[in-house]
């Protein structure tokens, strides 16, 4: 284990969230309904998710430094305190360790609005797969491929049918 890893692990525990989640009444519901509205008309959040949690990229080492197991343990510590925000973050299942673990880190330069219910999900896929930063692990490589196909097989004469 990475010497560093045990305070880096209470760092992450220490920035979770110390709040009750709100019980949901009529009258919370209708302001739920009013901060979507607002949430929706307002432009760009004015803080970081780093902002909120005290987490500072900065802090945490280079996956060159650190075993898989090591960014195992700290990638799960760092979704249990995301969910604390009612943050997730939306990744590849395939993506392989390293890499969930640098965009994991890099969440907490995306600025967000933090909600007391109901939770937000940091996407960085577009679904246009030829551009997208997850490359050959991006979740729509499937579906674009299967488009890609239909095209190819639109563009034969009619007198070419593989059939």
């Amino acid at each position: 284990m990475h010497p560093y890893l045990p305070h880096l692990l209470a760092d992450i525990q220490a920035a979770h969230r110390n709040i009750e989640p709100p019980v949901i009444t009529r009258q919370n519901t209708e302001t739920n309904f009013d901060d979507v509205i607002q949430w929706l008309e307002n432009n760009e959040p004015q803080h970081t998710f780093g902002y909120f949690c005290g987490l500072d990229p900065v802090n945490f080492p280079p996956t060159h430094q650190l075993s898989l197991k090591d960014i195992k343990l700290v990638c799960q510590a760092f979704q249990e305190m995301m969910f604390s925000w009612n943050l997730e973050i939306d990744l590849p299942e395939q993506l392989p360790l390293p890499i969930t673990y640098k965009m994991m880190v890099n969440s907490l330069n995306t600025k967000t609005e933090i909600v007391d219910s109901g939770f937000l999900t940091i996407d960085s896929c577009t679904g246009y797969a030829p551009d997208c930063i997850f490359k050959e692990f991006c979740p729509c490589l499937d579906v674009w491929h299967l488009f890609e196909d239909e095209e190819s097989a639109s563009d034969m004469p009619d007198d070419e049918l593989p059939f």
